[in-house]
Order: structure tokens, then sequence, then C-alpha cells
């Protein structure tokens, strides 16, 4: 959302407008839910962080400067309250990878006409998913924060909070690391 878009929604939201929180929360559902359930692994959990980082919003929203982009910080909120579930959950730590299957994420029905094309995209669609939940966290973040949620370069390293050439040596790193999961899974294929 733009600053100044933002800013008005905001200030809106600030004096209680509960209908400008309405359009805030129907703005942001779905890249905010799909976000989330990357990190969770399962809807359910997306869920309860999906509230959890709503309540924070409405917490904070004083704290907001409408100069700054809106995204970045709903989906920095939204990061750090997938985190403290990843801290819970594991540990020691949450740069490796987790399990396989583990990272489950469910696709809107896709709109292809023939039922071959919907299924060949479903297969590719799961494909790229396993390949995804195979990486790192650190990894799969920012992939699916540029690819999925179409963040630019910038807002990403403002929601990581790492300068932006971090960000971009992260995305750089993600795509080689898909890349060459793609050509050794491509390779086993051939072989078989």
């Amino acid at each position: 959302m733009a600053p100044s878009e933002a800013g008005g929604i905001v200030l809106a939201v600030r004096r209680g407008d509960p209908d400008a929180f309405a359009a805030l929360v129907t703005r942001y559902q779905n890249r905010l839910y799909r976000y989330l359930l990357r990190w969770a692994g399962e809807p359910a959990a997306a869920e309860d962080l999906f509230q959890q980082t709503w309540m924070r919003v409405v917490q904070n929203i004083h704290r907001f400067d409408p100069l700054r982009n809106f995204d970045a910080w709903l989906f920095a909120i939204a990061r750090n309250v997938a985190i403290d579930l990843l801290r819970r959950r594991r540990p020691g730590g949450f740069e490796e990878p987790l399990e396989e299957g583990t990272q489950a994420f469910d696709r809107a029905p896709s709109n292809l006409p023939g039922a071959l094309e919907q299924l060949l995209r479903s297969e590719k669609a799961e494909l790229v998913q396993k390949l995804l939940a195979a990486q790192p966290p650190v990894y799969s973040e920012i992939l699916s924060l540029r690819f999925e949620e179409e963040m630019k370069l910038e807002e990403i390293a403002e929601l990581l909070s790492v300068p932006l050439g971090t960000a971009k040596s992260r995305l750089s790193r993600a795509l080689e690391r898909l890349r060459a999961s793609f050509e050794r899974l491509r390779a086993e294929g051939s072989a078989s």
C-alpha cells in the first residue's frame, strides 16, 4: 500500500474506525494468511498467527509512521509472530530445513480450462512447493516474499531489518539453491 494511502487508513484506524480496520484486514487477508501458512505449515496454526498479527497491529498502530511502507511494517509484525511460534516449536533454531511435508501450502484452484492443464499445473506447483519446503526457512521466506507476495527487494530488506545488499544476496543464494535442487531432481528422474 502506498504511504499516502496507508496514512489515511491508519489515521482512521487510530481513531477507532472499525470500517477502516476491516478494510485493512480485507486488503491483506489472503497475502498475509498465505505468508503465515508458509511459516506455520498447517492451516490452524496459520489462522492463530493471523489473529495474533492483527492483535499486534491494533496494539501498535500508534507506532506506525504513515510515511513508511505499511506492507513492510505489517509483514514484519507477522514475521515476528511466526518466529515466536518457531522458537517455541524448535528451541534449537530454525535456520535448518524443516522435515519434509511440514511446510504444506494449499494453492487456490486453477482457472485453467482443461483438466489436463490443471493437473500439469498442480503437479508443477506441488514440485515447487516440495523444493521450497526443503530449503532453510531463511531462503524459503525470501522466495515467498519476492515471488508470491511480489514485494520489492527494498520492502523485503526493510521487513527483515537487513541491508538491501543482504536481501539481494539471500535472494540470489535462495534461487541458486532452488535451481540446484531442481537440477538434482531432474537428473534423478532421467536416471530412473
